[in-house]
């Protein structure tokens, strides 16, 4: 082997490392917010589960308090949150059946100092929304990586009905806002937890104003919900690479 091609093999496994490291910091830091937020639960509550890798940390650490005693109903955004919570023995309860949530946890994509966020990369955003405006608290949990100063270097799920989806989709673009169908591993599209489509929107720079962005989204026919949450978190937990909270 040539020293030029050992150079290159050997500059490639340090990046190759670094991305691995850097994969498994960010796990720490969902996993150190999700097992904080599970200790602000208390007995007896109705708890919102989202969806997605950092709430699936949450939910874990909330079987292990349940599995200590701990008496509370959950309800899910999703069939795969609803599933983990099911199979650890927490009670899940359909959200038309319960009187209040006293409180929902869940991730995001990006989170801005003003606490607006992108959310969806799960695929359940619409529902996530749902559960979040009717808590009585909504606490998000991310790893640092997720902070930034201003949104849109995330993609922006928009879900969208199938009837027509083609037509929404000519009208968002004409629009300016330009992406892709989310699709399966199998070439399928993904659907989400309502049967709907997800277009995924990615915006050339960041986002000076997504809220009116978000407004003239909503306002094509078609388009359910985008993934833009503004004024909705009461909290948020951050968890470093370091898997300790800030």
């Amino acid at each position: 082997m040539g020293f030029k091609r050992a150079k290159a093999l050997l500059r490639c496994s340090r990046q190759s490392l670094d991305s691995i490291l850097g994969v498994s910091m960010n796990e720490l830091g969902k996993k150190a917010a999700g097992a904080k937020a599970a200790e602000l639960i208390e007995d007896g509550m109705i708890v919102g589960l989202g969806t997605g890798s950092t709430a699936a940390y949450f939910i874990e650490a909330l079987i292990n308090r349940v599995r200590r005693g701990l008496h509370i109903r959950a309800v899910a955004s999703s069939r795969a949150s609803a599933e983990l919570a099911r199979k650890g023995g927490i009670q899940v309860v359909d959200i038309n059946e319960v009187p209040r949530i006293d409180l929902t946890v869940d991730g995001a994509d990006e989170i801005d100092p003003a606490k607006r966020m992108i959310k969806g990369g799960g695929g359940a955003h619409t529902r996530e929304k749902i559960l979040a405006y009717a808590s009585r608290e909504f606490i998000v949990i991310v790893d640092e990586s997720k902070c930034v100063p201003q949104l849109g270097r995330a993609k922006l799920p928009v879900e969208i009905l199938f009837f027509g989806s083609p037509s929404t989709r000519h009208h968002l673009e004409k629009l300016g806002y330009h992406g892709q169908w989310r699709m399966q591993s199998d070439g399928t599209f993904f659907l989400t937890e309502n049967g709907n489509l997800l277009f995924d929107i990615q915006f050339p720079h960041p986002v000076e104003h997504p809220e009116a962005e978000h407004l003239k989204i909503i306002q094509v026919p078609g388009v359910v919900d985008t993934g833009f949450f503004f004024g909705i978190a009461s909290r948020v937990i951050v968890g470093n690479s370091q898997g300790n909270c800030i």
